[in-house]
């Protein structure tokens, strides 16, 4: 199983959230699918606004974030993350960045799971490529965080509540040692 999405699987299943046992292959609902596309969609809102501020750690919180919530449709399936390669060569253009990362995350409106997989694998791409950072160090960090706020507030990332969920980002802790440079 993916190290990522194992524990996103423990952040569902400390939040008692549906997901199907790893390795069967559960059914998605249609509401499901648009729960998922909804928080992707917010997620992406965020990437793209910290891709605005320019502040690198902000963009490295969201290309995680944005991974998290992709894994999160792969885990209520109860499969694992398909392996598929992506390729990407910097343009030079940030805006290249999100119009790629927009489409990334419309194809995932489909519920189809590799649209959501090749989320997970673009945010991690860029993560390292483009940003120059321990995607797999940040990925823990926000983790840890996610638990640590179940655990004090019970609040999970998927409650009614995304709202509150999005006034905690600024509450995350630092990412900078996840950054090379």
């Amino acid at each position: 199983m993916n190290k990522h999405l194992q524990l996103v699987r423990e952040h569902h299943e400390a939040c008692s959230f549906k997901q199907a046992k790893f390795g069967e292959q559960g059914h998605v609902s249609d509401m499901e699918c648009i729960q998922h596309q909804a928080m992707l969609m917010d997620a992406g809102g965020l990437l793209f606004y910290a891709i605005k501020s320019g502040e690198m750690t902000e963009i490295l919180s969201g290309f995680v974030n944005l991974s998290y919530v992709a894994l999160g449709a792969i885990a209520v399936s109860g499969n694992d993350v398909p392996e598929n390669t992506l390729n990407w060569q910097h343009d030079g253009f940030v805006i290249s960045i999100v119009r790629l990362m927009s489409e990334k995350i419309s194809q995932c409106a489909n519920g189809n799971l590799t649209a959501y997989s090749d989320t997970y694998n673009l945010c991690k791409l860029l993560t390292r490529n483009f940003l120059n950072a321990d995607f797999d160090k940040a990925f823990q960090v926000t983790h840890n965080n996610h638990m640590k706020l179940l655990s004090a507030k019970g609040v999970s990332i998927y409650d009614e509540a995304w709202s509150y969920y999005q006034s905690e980002l600024a509450k995350l802790p630092s990412l900078d040692d996840c950054l090379y440079e």
